[in-house]
């Protein structure tokens, strides 16, 4: 037996130590664990944990390495999913979080092992999602959104978690800083992207109340149960408060309508038949929130623009040899920017018909 497997550590947990601080402070999870890795989740450790009993739970912890500041921020994601428990938005719910970082290098907390499954492209959706069942697992998407930006955050304890104003203006700046810094090395440059944040920067609508928002909701970050309605809300690791009607329309531009000019791409999720159209989805979160959408074309606009902002820095990443390009499709990378630009385009087209 290697020296490995006899310590049992695996990237970023000391896999002995960790379970002691599990024995002596989460109740009712008895180690040792079996420890499966998973994906996603912004490149967090996550994993799988199951003892002998068949008790299962998730553990969660940063990446190695050195880390921006406020990246993957443990204690905020923690805090979060403490606070929205007891509320109707479901989460994992929260086990334990370990503050001493001599355990195992870094923070890390334990949340319930919820079984879904998220959809992160057609394929997923076709195997986990039966067509007669899409629109009942959209719409269970748009009223758990719906749920969440109905809370208080002074109310639940989330009342420090971000500024309560402002949350477009610092996401247009902080973007186009973005977009503007990444041009050269991602040699994608379009007079689109700056022509619309100059009108997005002169547009920006009252936010009103701020709430807490997600900033990455849609199929890919929630786990769709037995019976295909939201069973659980995950990573939470850039949610702030904000301007509800900005989270909403970036969960609402994974929709399609009928007049769209261009269909989606053939990997997205809602590209499959059976699910509702982006207006529908539109109306049932006006009628259960009571919130005016009458400028949600300008929330849709941002998000497109958002969205081009962010795959042309990822672009620039790979084209200037900071990440490695294998089985990387830069064409298709390209594609996704200039069809978010157009996107935002089509949309602020609609809001200037309508005024």
């Amino acid at each position: 037996m290697s020296a490995q497997e006899k310590s049992r550590d695996l990237p970023g947990y000391k896999v002995d130590a960790v379970e002691a601080w599990v024995r002596e402070n989460v109740s009712g999870l008895t180690p040792p664990f079996e420890w499966v890795q998973l994906q996603g989740g912004h490149s967090n450790l996550t994993y799988r944990l199951k003892n002998a009993d068949g008790h299962e739970a998730v553990i969660r912890r940063p990446p190695e390495g050195e880390l921006l500041p406020k990246a993957h921020d443990m204690g905020r994601e923690w805090s979060v999913i403490s606070a929205l428990d007891p509320t109707p938005v479901p989460v994992a719910s929260p086990l334990g979080f370990c503050e001493d970082k001599s355990v195992t290098g870094s923070l890390f907390y334990l949340m319930s092992w919820v079984d879904g499954h998220s959809l992160h492209a057609a394929p997923h959706a076709e195997e986990h999602l039966p067509e007669a069942s899409r629109t009942k697992a959209a719409q269970s998407l748009i009223d758990v959104q719906v749920a969440l930006h109905s809370l208080d955050p002074e109310e639940i304890g989330l009342d420090g978690l971000g500024k309560h104003d402002g949350y477009v203006a610092r996401q247009l700046k902080a973007w186009y800083r973005s977009w503007t810094a990444s041009a050269a090395d991602s040699k994608l440059e379009d007079q689109r992207a700056h022509d619309l944040e100059a009108f997005l920067t002169a547009n920006i609508p009252d936010q009103g109340a701020p709430r807490v928002v997600h900033g990455d909701y849609g199929m890919h970050n929630v786990l769709f149960g037995a019976d295909h309605t939201v069973a659980a809300v995950i990573d939470w690791e850039i949610c702030t408060l904000g301007d509800p009607i900005a989270d909403f329309a970036y969960t609402l531009n994974q929709f399609t309508d009928p007049s769209d000019l261009e269909p989606p791409p053939p990997e997205a999720v809602s590209a499959l038949p059976g699910f509702p159209t982006r207006t529908e989805l539109a109306t049932r979160y006006a009628e259960k929130s009571g919130r005016d959408l009458s400028l949600l074309d300008y929330y849709i606009a941002f998000n497109h623009w958002k969205t081009a902002c962010i795959v042309q820095g990822v672009v620039a990443r790979y084209r200037a040899g900071q990440k490695s390009t294998e089985g990387i499709n830069l064409d298709l990378l390209d594609d996704r920017v200039l069809r978010s630009l157009a996107r935002a385009t089509e949309a602020v087209e609609r809001l200037q018909t309508a005024s």
